[in-house]
């Protein structure tokens, strides 16, 4: 997609119409169970559901264009909509007091899922996904990667449930371990921030280890979140040159070109968050932004459940979970090493 659409015109608006619907259906419940527990979160909600209602009631062929144009367009609108909800300037300084921990964490996963995939022969873009998801920010680096990498939606869906599967075990692990290992409040945000996957876990653990704890895992985790930007535009680079790749291979001209899959949501994203640092956005606004934002990511979530296979999912097999596991742990372990060597903890 070169960019964000416009709003659907009439004859698009009745195609899709019957899926968007019954998406959007679905992720008023999941937003509803998600705020009454929020430890699981209305995107997980939405996806489990919608995985359940595409497998045990099977919507017609009729709802599959509004389902495919919520789990791609809704999908690119909502990045959009949180970047006016983040201030590049607040979280600067700890963004800079953070960040070489960050990197090590980023590329220990990075490599870790890269190896661990290639040895238990996880597939390409599932290796990705989990990469990614478990490296930056869960849930939400996966849906912005999706449109780049355009997995199969039951591979996203796989990548989302086991990176989830994790947070509960970290926002229930990390406060216990931090106490017997005596961290102290700022090392122990600083290992959370960079070792949870997705914000709402984050926080979680966090205040529950204490409130400044709690303080700095938040603004540790939003800039680690930040670097979904540059890793977009790095995939869009390598699927751009693996496609002229293969077609120069296959003696054709290739006619794919960085531009056409460039993601264009990030630029977007980008303008939205400047607007929102040059303090253009009204305060008042802002929660009503925030709160449109995170329940486009539900429906978009629920879209892709609605997409999700279980059969071809459960033919992926447990290899995709250990591989979780895998990096999860890699990334845990390094950004306590690191925290150890420049003597942080």
């Amino acid at each position: 997609m070169n960019a964000l659409s416009l709003p659907l015109a009439p004859s698009r608006l009745r195609v899709n119409a019957s899926g968007l619907l019954l998406a959007f259906g679905i992720a008023l419940a999941a937003w509803w169970l998600g705020r009454r527990v929020p430890l699981i979160g209305g995107p997980v909600f939405g996806i489990v559901i919608g995985i359940a209602v595409r497998n045990l009631l099977s919507p017609g062929e009729s709802f599959n264009p509004g389902i495919q144009f919520a789990s791609k367009q809704v999908l690119q609108w909502s990045i959009v909509a949180l970047g006016f909800g983040l201030s590049l300037t607040q979280v600067a300084k700890t963004g800079l007091e953070s960040l070489s921990v960050t990197l090590v964490t980023m590329s220990v996963a990075f490599v870790t899922a890269w190896l661990l995939g290639r040895a238990m022969k996880v597939h390409g873009e599932l290796k990705v996904l989990i990469g990614v998801g478990t490296a930056i920010c869960g849930g939400s680096a996966i849906a912005a990667v999706t449109p780049i990498i355009k997995p199969d939606d039951h591979d996203t869906a796989f990548a989302i449930s086991t990176i989830f599967l994790f947070n509960i075990v970290a926002v229930l692990l990390f406060p216990l371990l931090g106490h017997a290992l005596h961290l102290s409040d700022l090392g122990f945000g600083l290992w959370a921030g960079t070792a949870i996957n997705d914000t709402s876990s984050v926080v979680a653990a966090g205040y529950s280890y204490s409130t400044a704890a709690g303080d700095y895992a938040t603004i540790v985790k939003l800039t680690r979140a930040t670097l979904i930007i540059p890793i977009c535009l790095v995939l869009a680079v390598v699927v751009a040159m693996r496609h002229k790749r293969a077609a120069k291979q296959a003696g054709v001209t290739s006619d794919f070109s960085l531009r056409r899959i460039f993601p264009w949501f990030i630029l977007w994203f980008l303008v939205a968050s400047a607007v929102r640092t040059a303090g253009l956005v009204p305060a008042a606004i802002q929660p009503a932004i925030h709160l449109a934002a995170e329940f486009m990511i539900i429906v978009a979530l629920t879209a892709i459940g609605l997409s999700a296979n279980l059969r071809k999912m459960a033919s992926t097999g447990v290899r995709p979970i250990l591989l979780g596991l895998g990096v999860w742990a890699a990334v845990s372990i390094s950004s306590l090493l690191v925290q150890l060597v420049i003597g942080q903890l």
